[in-house]
């Protein structure tokens, strides 16, 4: 044995004499993280928010005047709060931000704010109320705001359009700073770091800015309060922003928080000034070791210091087995590790929830299985159960929809609860979809239906639908090609809102990278004619796919439909360009409707659907223009009288039977079932 090695040995027994000699206090709990960039597994991203390499957007990115408000929130609540030792917590955050606007002088505002808030789905109005409050319901959110102010409200008592000020529940600032004065402009465009400091101990809040990396001597705002009635409960934190008719746009780069000062409190009295008024901070009494416990613990150090020097030298030799035990332990947890939100259901569980899959509680069948409803008694959550048809069959799709629905999150997305892989069994564990998917509400079963689906859900959907398919294609750290976008794979929630599920044939790619060609999958109606000519999927495949159910949703008529006493069969898209070319483009629209709906928007959706489902595959708008056609934030697209006709240089490379079909059957090579599935989840956490 070295001398180093004794040295250490030393050093620790006598480190753990010490701790059964001396009485030690509680030590601080700290939290801490920090973002460099930004990412879609740690944050939830609502409203008009965005994601684009790394950098949060909480606003439109436009080139036209809009409204929009939108925010970002961390998915896991804080504690602030120790309720044993009665003792609120103090906190450091850091964070960095631009706001930058193209029409500085037609149009400004309306800024962003920093909060924390027990609620995990804030998002409020745009305009003034800086998107963390209801202009209907100002009272309803509790939060603690630090806002970023780049318009001057009076309804607010906002001192100017240039501020910064820190607001408890209420968007009139308890106290403001003018930054013009502190050499800051909030609208310069360039990246300006903040750090915001509370001190429990001290009841104040600092706040300091500038446009370097290093902290500023003085804070440009302190205000002295006490939070700590506010974080009495866990909370989270985010940010958000609103615009009001303004091209101005809000961008977080990083983001880091530290929680920390969960110390007993000093066995003193101090008083604290607090707004004018004083609070008496009384600390727990302290326990004094009397002499003869004291005596005790002494006797009892002594008969047992042998026994734990020599366990201190065990631990010591046994370090380099306990290294390599930790990894072994690391691996084996790793499934329930796999990614932060969905979480491992036991098939136990499912099965009593879906009463052993019963067939009273089918809810749907797909080309990749049965999707069942299921009742959690124990939560009193309903779900819905996606189980594999064939499992080793459809064990590449299962990886594919687990391995990229986990790592998105929008508003127009199924949310994935969680997932199971037990007893041959794939299964994935979604939202319940109070509604059903679009296509059973467009088409009931019963002919006789006396309340179709209303023009304005209609339209809310479409405009949904092409939120998310940006967002998809263009907001997402690799492009996400659906595959196959049709009115069944679009769920409704309670309140009719658009959700986009079964990403069962969904693809990954890189940025500007070529598509990779593969054995064309999907439904007739929605294919576009590239697709089943080169088998290449891309955005614009998608695109063609989401302008028929565009059309489906304004006609109300499916993509391939029999004439009424005819053995014909018509395709909705020639269809609609028919009655364009005619100048009848308006008899197009869903009869059931009464001519109850905005023409000029009914005109908007039907040519909007037949710019998607142009043949030419580079005439077709990308999504994100046709989400600012929708919201008027750009003029419509002009679609020939004509529709356009391509010739390919080959016929097609295999007969229609077989280059459509609902699945592919991917064979991965592998008899044993889990390990594609932690490989699957290996690529997962890449991937995220």
């Amino acid at each position: 044995m070295n001398s180093s090695t004794r040295t250490l040995i030393f050093r620790l027994g006598f480190a753990i004499i010490i701790f059964l000699l001396v009485p030690i206090p509680t030590s601080a709990s700290t939290s801490s993280f920090h973002f460099s960039s930004f990412n879609a597994r740690n944050f939830t991203l609502l409203g008009d928010s965005y994601l684009k390499n790394g950098v949060v957007g909480l606003t439109r990115d436009v080139t036209v005047p809009t409204t929009s408000s939108g925010s970002i929130i961390y998915n896991t609540p804080i504690q602030f709060f120790d309720s044993d030792a009665n003792i609120t917590a103090s906190f450091s955050a850091k964070f960095s931000f631009s706001i930058s606007n193209i029409n500085p002088t037609s149009s400004s505002g309306d800024g962003l704010t920093f909060f924390l808030s027990p609620d995990n789905q804030s998002l409020g109005s745009p305009g003034g109320y800086l998107g963390l409050v209801n202009s209907s319901e100002l009272t309803k959110n509790r939060f603690i705001a630090f806002e970023f102010d780049t318009k001057l409200d009076p309804h607010f008592n906002d001192p100017n359009d240039n501020h910064v000020g820190l607001d408890v529940n209420s968007l009139i600032s308890i106290q403001t700073a003018n930054l013009l004065l502190k050499g800051i402009d909030l609208k310069s465009g360039d990246l300006i770091n903040v750090w915001i400091e509370y001190k429990n101990e001290q009841k104040v809040v600092r706040i300091y800015m500038g446009y370097s990396n290093t902290k500023p001597m003085n804070p440009v705002l302190e205000v002295k309060i006490d939070l700590s009635e506010h974080l009495k409960e866990f909370v989270y934190v985010g940010f958000s922003g609103s615009s009001e008719g303004s091209t101005e746009l809000h961008l977080i780069e990083s983001f880091g928080l530290q929680i920390f000062g969960f110390f007993p409190v000093r066995p003193h009295f101090r008083t604290h000034n607090v707004s004018d008024s004083s609070v008496i901070i009384t600390p727990p009494p302290r326990l004094e070791s009397n002499s003869k416990n004291h005596r005790k613990r002494i006797g009892l150090a002594l008969v047992i210091a042998g026994p734990v020097f020599c366990c201190v030298v065990l631990i010591v030799f046994g370090y380099v087995s306990a290294k390599k035990w930790e990894k072994i332990k690391k691996q084996k947890s790793f499934k329930a590790e796999m990614v932060t939100g969905p979480r491992q259901f036991s098939y136990r569980e499912l099965k009593f929830a879906t009463r052993g899959f019963h067939s009273s509680r089918i809810l749907g069948n797909g080309a990749f299985g049965t999707v069942y409803k299921a009742y959690f008694m124990s939560s009193g959550i309903i779900s819905a159960v996606k189980r594999s048809k064939h499992s080793h069959e459809g064990k590449s799709e299962f990886l594919a929809e687990l391995s990229i629905i986990a790592c998105l999150r929008h508003k127009n997305l199924v949310q994935l609860q969680g997932w199971c892989v037990e007893k041959g069994e794939l299964l994935l564990v979604y939202d319940y979809m109070l509604n059903g998917s679009l296509d059973k509400v467009l088409y009931p079963e019963s002919k006789i239906d006396t309340n179709p689906l209303p023009w304005a859900k209609r339209y809310n959907i479409v405009v949904g639908l092409a939120s998310v398919l940006t967002y998809l294609h263009q907001e997402c750290e690799q492009v996400v090609i659906h595959r196959d976008i049709k009115t069944s794979n679009v769920l409704l929630d309670a309140n009719f809102n658009p959700k986009l599920g079964d990403f069962g044939l969904a693809r990954l790619m890189e940025h500007d990278k070529s598509p990779v060609s593969t054995l064309t999958a999907g439904t007739m109606g929605y294919l576009a004619p590239e697709y089943l000519q080169y088998g290449k999927a891309t955005e614009k495949t998608d695109v063609f796919s989401y302008g028929v159910v565009v059309l489906e949703v304004a006609c109300g008529r499916q993509p391939i439909e029999r004439e009424t006493g005819d053995q014909k069969m018509v395709n909705l898209v020639d269809w609609v360009w028919k009655l364009h070319s005619q100048g009848r483009l308006l008899e197009a629209a869903d009869q059931r409707l009464k001519m109850e709906f905005d023409v000029e928007q009914m005109k908007k959706l039907l040519l909007v659907g037949l710019s998607c489902a142009n043949p030419d595959c580079l005439e077709r708008p990308n999504m994100r223009k046709v989400l600012q056609i929708l919201n008027n934030e750009a003029g419509p697209v002009l679609v020939p009288k004509s529709k356009p006709t391509l010739i390919f240089s080959s016929s097609l490379p295999l007969c229609i039977e077989d280059i459509v079909s609902d699945y592919e059957q991917e064979s991965q090579g592998s008899d044993d079932l889990f390990q594609d599935t932690v490989q699957g989840c290996q690529n997962l956490k890449e991937i995220c």
